[in-house]
């Protein structure tokens, strides 16, 4: 990865480089490449992300950690326009990742958001959870998805999840998370995410997408 630590040093944007999707980990474009896919069935003008990234027209940057403070940063040099996606988290980290979407966003041709859920798999429907086999889960807007269904295999395995060591436990959820974004994930339908995000929040992502891809970025308000 190309990593900078202050702006480029050119104010300039190619639109003939690829979009940089950045998001924090790779189960997070997991989740958006296959939302994408199956609600295109239904919404067709949505953006096909996976032919985007085939075609080289968008590409995908894992941030993998560090501070929040170097995110905006971190592939700037490059000069290409960048759509950024942070989780939520706790408060200071949570205005910390504000700052740095405001950050962000002060460069031409860069757009960012933070979910107003937990994380990514808090817009899954329990319906579509049950759908790809995963049994009935319920959770709220910020508790942990993928603990409750690692909890839950392992009742079902008549194993006591509090006696289990606790690399084990995050190993347990680890593979939860994984399969919340590349199996359940493909279970969701419209119906199901108007239900479990009746703002639009995540369409409005792929709107933002669609609106980089064209070119046709209105400037910071």
């Amino acid at each position: 990865m190309v990593e900078s630590t202050g702006p480029p040093p050119s104010e300039s944007i190619s639109t003939q480089r690829p979009l940089l999707v950045i998001v924090e980990g790779h189960n997070d474009f997991e989740f958006i490449l296959r939302l994408a896919a199956r609600l295109r069935i239904e919404l067709p003008e949505l953006p096909d992300v996976r032919a985007l990234c085939a075609e080289g027209q968008m590409a995908v940057v894992l941030l993998g950690g560090g501070s929040p403070a170097t995110w905006p940063h971190r592939v700037a040099a490059l000069g290409c326009r960048e759509f950024h996606l942070y989780d939520r988290e706790q408060e200071p980290e949570t205005q910390e990742r504000i700052l740095a979407l405001e950050r962000l966003e002060a460069r031409p041709g860069c757009r960012g958001v933070i979910t107003t859920k937990r994380s990514l798999e808090n817009y899954l429907h329990p319906q579509a959870i049950v759908a790809a086999g995963g049994g009935a889960v319920e959770f709220g807007d910020h508790d942990s998805v993928a603990r409750l269904l690692a909890q839950q295999r392992s009742s079902l395995a008549t194993t006591d999840w509090n006696t289990l060591p606790f690399r084990s436990q995050r190993r347990a959820i680890a593979k939860a998370k994984r399969w919340l974004n590349t199996v359940a994930v493909e279970q969701m339908t419209l119906t199901l995410l108007a239900e479990r995000d009746p703002t639009g929040e995540l369409l409005g992502w792929f709107y933002m997408l669609q609106q980089l891809l064209a070119r046709k970025l209105a400037p910071p308000a």
